[in-house]
């Protein structure tokens, strides 16, 4: 495959006014963590590589820079790779590869269908209106589908799969696109309560034929939204914490409401799991806080400054941490939800720590024991592992699944320290190989706290629980490239994290390069492989390597598992993955915009001949992230986030028309795709 030159002295990032809405500016601001824990070059050395996994060598890494698009992009299909000698795409991945673009629409491979299954605005709740864009309500809202779908589950209702329930979460609410006119400095009280409407999670019953992969909304018991209002319950050892107690909540144990939902996972006994990302943006009045302890605590979680983007403060005091100071600390939690009991009251996990949750997902141990995975996703942060004290329950009863939401609320906290197994001096930055030929090492998981224990010195287990941040900086963790979705792989067990980027690596003052995040000026992110002990979930030792180096391919430091360059797709700052039923790994990315190209949803073998052939499978409309993908037997999903949200445009002025077309505005949505067979469906890919 064949790339057009690179373009120099393009600022590759997502637009600011993402930035502005989504992390509240963190890109622009230095990183939060400004621990002296010991750096990566402290720990390289002699480590032994008993155990470590095989791979194939590394090529040379350094910062890579945009595709250039010398005419308008087309929905043509990528032309394949030719060559003797080529291996055959291995089941789930033979499809026509799309070609990078910066087109206004979902544009699939050749010979696939697509459609969109609901829409910012679209009916959930019976007596919701029909969306009218210049007449929301924040009443109508809390009846309809949310804005900035995320993270996405499908929970079949039957065993042929033609009913289930769609589970999304709200991300957050860009409110410049959502209205005409908007006043970023005085938002009216129903433009803010109509935001917190739209933020949250839906759960909505769909329907599709036999004959199509067009999933259809239906009115359903089960339909439900969760918004900034719905009650949850606060589970797990710093449930009642004096921390967490507020006037409206004397208690501590109740919390009204979500947001800011990344990724999520779907748990083994059949509920969703979603994490609380940047919650930092939404308190404002920080800079009240005199005392110096509680002020640093703040800031270490990005809580600082007088009055915030949305202005919410102005409206509800818990939002102001001048009168309401631990309403911040009752955010950033993973969050559980039963759908399949719309009667039943969420709850926020506080045994898996407070931080940036991009997601939490479970792995079930030999014993029964369950093993939680988690990224802290701001640059310089962590990865975190959970492992319960209790047993799973088997079956789909309502009282193994009450036992088993139980799970996440005693066992172990642990964060990783990941170790080179390079000298110093051949991990600088510049991208040259490491002597061995292939940047690996091994790890270990160090515990925090269990229960009401604490293992970190000078901090209670509440503490720990509520400032996990700090606590791990204080046991010497590996800062990495913005941990986002992390899943094991639910064959091999081997463990898969997407690092999406950290342009600040090697700044001055910050850490420079390591050997799990070799490149200085990282714009495009990487992709990590690692691989416990003997395959155990139990484990609190591991082996690992970098699976992918994303970027251009022409680039030199970029790298595809060893296989051919020239045969693969341009990817940048991966952020969510997925499995097909055959084990390949599924991508989805944000902020391909640092390659002068459209978000998209790529698939890539893992084993055999074929692993590393990175392929792009669909892309999203100009100015969208992909997210959520769900990779089924006979259909894709994704969430189609922020479409048309560029520099420049506003509701007044549309960069986008996506999905419905015309002169309308963009709407987040949901999107289907399939491929379409005289039986009916035939698998994705095949």
């Amino acid at each position: 495959m064949k790339f057009l030159p690179l373009l120099a002295g393009h600022s590759p990032s997502r637009a600011s006014v993402t930035c502005t809405y989504r992390c509240g500016d963190a890109c622009f601001h230095d990183a939060p963590n400004t621990s002296d824990n010991p750096t990566f070059a402290d720990v390289l050395g002699a480590v032994s590589r008993r155990g470590a996994l095989k791979a194939t060598a590394v090529v040379a890494l350094a910062a890579g820079t945009p595709l250039a698009l010398a005419a308008p992009a087309s929905a043509a299909p990528e032309a394949e790779p030719a060559g003797r000698g080529r291996p055959k795409p291995p089941p789930g991945t033979d499809y026509k590869r799309v070609r990078p673009n910066t087109l206004d629409a979902v544009v699939v491979p050749e010979g696939y269908e697509q459609g969109v299954v609901i829409r910012w605005g679209d009916a959930v709740l019976p007596g919701a209106p029909e969306f009218d864009f210049d007449n929301q309500t924040a009443e109508a809202q809390a009846k309809q589908f949310g804005y900035n779908c995320d993270f996405a589950a499908l929970l079949p209702l039957d065993r042929w799969g033609l009913s289930s329930l769609l589970v999304t979460n709200h991300e957050y609410t860009s409110e410049q696109f959502m209205f005409r006119g908007y006043d970023r400095n005085n938002p009216t009280e129903e433009q803010v309560k109509i935001a917190w409407a739209a933020h949250g999670l839906t759960v909505v019953q769909v329907t599709r034929g036999r004959d199509t992969g067009h999933l259809r909304p239906k009115m359903s018991r089960y339909n439900r939204r969760i918004t900034l209002h719905t009650p949850f319950k606060v589970a797990g050892p710093a449930a009642g914490s004096d921390l967490l107690k507020t006037a409206a909540d004397p208690t501590g144990t109740v919390v009204l409401g979500t947001m800011n939902n990344c990724a999520g996972g779907v748990t083994p006994w059949g509920t969703i799991l979603s994490g609380e990302e940047n919650i930092n943006q939404y308190f404002g009045n920080a800079e009240t806080v005199t005392d110096p302890v509680k002020r640093k605590r703040y800031a270490r979680y990005g809580i600082k400054g007088t009055e915030t983007t949305r202005k919410w403060e102005r409206f509800d005091a818990r939002w102001d941490i001048a009168r309401e100071p631990n309403e911040a600390h009752r955010f950033g939690w993973v969050i559980e939800l039963d759908p399949n009991d719309p009667g039943s009251t969420p709850v926020k996990h506080t045994h898996l720590g407070r931080f940036k949750h991009e997601t939490a997902n479970i792995r079930v141990a030999e014993d029964g024991r369950v093993v939680a995975y988690s990224g802290d996703d701001e640059r310089f942060e962590y990865i975190y592992k959970f492992i319960s004290k209790g047993r799973m329950k088997p079956g789909d009863s309502a009282h193994a699944r009450r036992h088993n939401m139980t799970l996440l609320d005693d066992g172990t906290l642990y964060v990783g320290r990941f170790t080179g197994d390079s000298p110093a001096a051949e991990i600088d930055g510049t991208g040259k190989l490491p002597s061995d030929g292939e940047f690996d090492g091994s790890g270990e998981w160090i515990p925090l706290a269990s229960g009401t224990k604490s293992f970190v010195d000078g901090m209670t287990a509440e503490e720990v629980y509520v400032f996990t941040r700090e606590a791990a900086d204080r046991v010497g963790a590996t800062k990495m490239d913005r941990p986002e979705d992390i899943q094991a792989h639910p064959r091999t067990g081997r463990i898969y994290c997407a690092l999406s980027n950290n342009v600040e690596r090697g700044n001055p003052g910050k850490e420079g390069a390591t050997e799990p995040n070799p490149r200085l000026n990282n714009k495009h992110g990487q992709v990590l492989e690692f691989e416990e002990r003997r395959g155990d979930a139990l484990a609190l030792t591991f082996s690992w390597r970098l699976f992918l180096v994303c970027g251009d391919p022409a680039s030199p430091d970029t790298y595809f598992a060893g296989f051919p360059k020239d045969q693969v797709s341009p990817i940048s700052s991966p952020d969510n993955v997925a499995f097909d039923k055959h084990g390949n790994l599924w991508i989805s990315t944000d902020s391909a915009g640092a390659l002068g190209i459209n978000d998209g949803l790529y698939s890539v073998p893992l084993e055999g001949r074929n692993r590393g052939e990175l392929k792009l499978f669909l892309t999203v409309p100009r100015g969208a992230e992909t997210c959520g993908p769900i990779v089924e037997e006979k259909i894709v999903t994704v969430c189609v986030q922020h479409p048309g949200e560029v520099d420049g445009a506003n509701a007044d002025k549309p960069a986008s028309h996506w999905p419905d077309g015309g002169e309308n505005q963009p709407r987040p949505s949901v999107v289907a795709v399939w491929k379409p067979g005289r039986r009916g469906l035939s698998d994705i890919g095949s």
